[in-house]
């Protein structure tokens, strides 16, 4: 099974969401029932990745799978090219991980078009996880692209009020990026072949070695780097996240937030950085700049919001800031801390995210004034509320503080400035997170419906993730 254990976890979900197609369309509890069965096999099918040791004692690509695929005369050859290592694997587990606990969270909140949005889900997972593994750099755009329709309708279609709006915003934002990116990965490829390199496709192994000029480096970059940014998202081409998150259903936030947003994040070091070194290095300055002003900028626009479901989005631009920063800081307690805190914010904005779905199915507001007093309804669930914005504003011995402290670490030992700077959003996240905190969990209590605490669906959503939060806080 090891020798095509990718494939196998990658297109299951393909699989499944073939199956899902053949269900009856009123069947809306079987269609959600066979879509997490799909999930979790998944996951179980990824978990052997997370016990390999080879992880630790090598740093080449594992689990690798060649095929010839695309051929067109002697200019143009496409592979199927996958395979992961210690930047992809915690990545890989954690798409496979969030996508089980996304689709528990539908049960109350997904009543129509139930089949459509299954499938869609299920097409989603298996773009991501071909993203995270192609090692064809042509590949990896396919299934980059092939990530932006399903998301799309899953805003579009049962998203809120102005989900229209958000779904194409989100669109041509990373449309745009995406079709740069395109040109930049066919320039470089001919561009290889007129220099006389023997390319066996779009390996990114053979692009690594390439020495391409530095003023042509800086246009590349420029084209990697810009969609990159978007799907960050860093700033000043965010805008498009508040608006798709707040008009995101529950599981569509969760999954973008989890998972999707990792893929910029994932871009730069995977493509951007090490295929474009000079580059890099010239725009370092500027980019580290963008972080830092992201990290202020995304917790003071958090500290103003009144939805509670765009706080804790604008709180993602500025956690993202944070990881963005050390990989920048370009040494290895930035660059660890960094890849450590996209698995944190992965799952600590994911559950966040949950659980503002969740407050929102009792409460039907997701304005702070329509909150309070949580705590004397529902004892456990707001347990859960406070733990995970505990974990989100980095309180040492859970996850975020971890990857947090390498990040300013780095930061520091490269440019005290951006790290003085930056240390300054981790005060400005407490002022944000304590302030979403007592207008939710204490106050008065608004209304006189009861509401019910923690379901054992919730618990099941809940639990592995704040199991996850201390094991990442602790273990390091």
């Amino acid at each position: 099974m090891s020798d095509n254990l990718l494939s196998l976890m990658t297109f299951f979900p393909l699989v499944g969401m073939i199956v899902v197609l053949f269900l009856p369309r009123e069947a809306d509890r079987l269609i959600k029932s066979v879509t997490l069965v799909i999930t979790i096999i998944t996951f179980f099918i990824s978990l052997p990745l997370a016990f390999d040791d080879v992880f630790k004692t090598s740093a080449a690509m594992q689990y690798t799978e060649f095929a010839r695929w695309i051929s067109i005369g002697d200019y143009f050859q496409m592979n199927y090219n996958v395979g992961v290592d210690g930047i992809s694997l915690w990545l890989v587990l954690l798409t496979t991980f969030i996508m089980p606990i996304a689709i528990l969270s539908t049960w109350q909140a997904v009543d129509k078009h139930t089949k459509g949005f299954m499938a869609l889900a299920l097409l989603l997972e298996t773009a991501m996880l071909g993203a995270f593994i192609s090692l064809d750099l042509f590949l990896f755009y396919i299934f980059w692209e092939l990530m932006l329709i399903p998301m799309y309708f899953l805003i579009g279609i049962w998203g809120g009020k102005n989900r229209i709006y958000a779904a194409v915003k989100f669109f041509i934002y990373t449309a745009v990026g995406s079709l740069l990116m395109l040109v930049a990965i066919i320039f470089v490829y001919y561009y290889a072949i007129q220099s006389g390199i023997n390319m066996n496709g779009f390996s990114i192994d053979q692009f690594y070695l390439m020495q391409v000029p530095a003023g042509i480096q800086l246009w590349l970059f420029l084209a990697f780097a810009f969609s990159f940014a978007i799907k960050v998202p860093m700033f000043p081409v965010h805008t498009w996240l508040p608006d798709a998150h707040t008009e995101a259903p529950t599981a569509g936030s969760v999954i973008l937030a989890a998972i999707l947003l990792k893929m910029g994040t994932y871009g730069y070091v995977r493509f951007a950085i090490p295929l474009f070194p000079e580059a890099t290095q010239t725009f370092m300055p500027l980019l580290a700049t963008l972080c830092v002003i992201g990290i202020i900028y995304g917790a003071l626009v958090a500290m103003m919001q009144e939805d509670v479901k765009k706080l804790v989005a604008y709180s993602s631009v500025s956690h993202l800031g944070f990881v963005m920063l050390g990989v920048f800081a370009m040494n290895l307690q930035g660059l660890s801390g960094g890849m450590l805190q996209m698995i944190n914010h992965g799952i600590t904005t994911g559950a966040l995210f949950a659980l503002v779905g969740m407050i929102d199915e009792r409460a039907h507001t997701r304005q702070l004034a329509g909150l309070g007093g949580l705590w004397s309804r529902g004892p456990v669930l707001s347990a859960y509320f406070l733990f995970f914005n505990l974990a989100s504003l980095g309180l040492p011995g859970l996850n975020n503080f971890t990857g947090e402290i390498l990040i300013l670490i780095g930061t520091f030992k490269s440019a005290p400035l951006w790290g003085s700077i930056a240390a300054c959003g981790v005060v400005f996240a407490a002022a944000y997170t304590l302030r979403l905190v007592q207008g939710v969990i204490w106050g008065e209590t608004k209304g006189d419906e009861p509401w019910p605490d923690l379901t054992l669906r919730e618990g099941l959503i809940l639990a592995p993730l704040a199991v996850l939060v201390v094991w990442l806080g602790l273990y390091p």
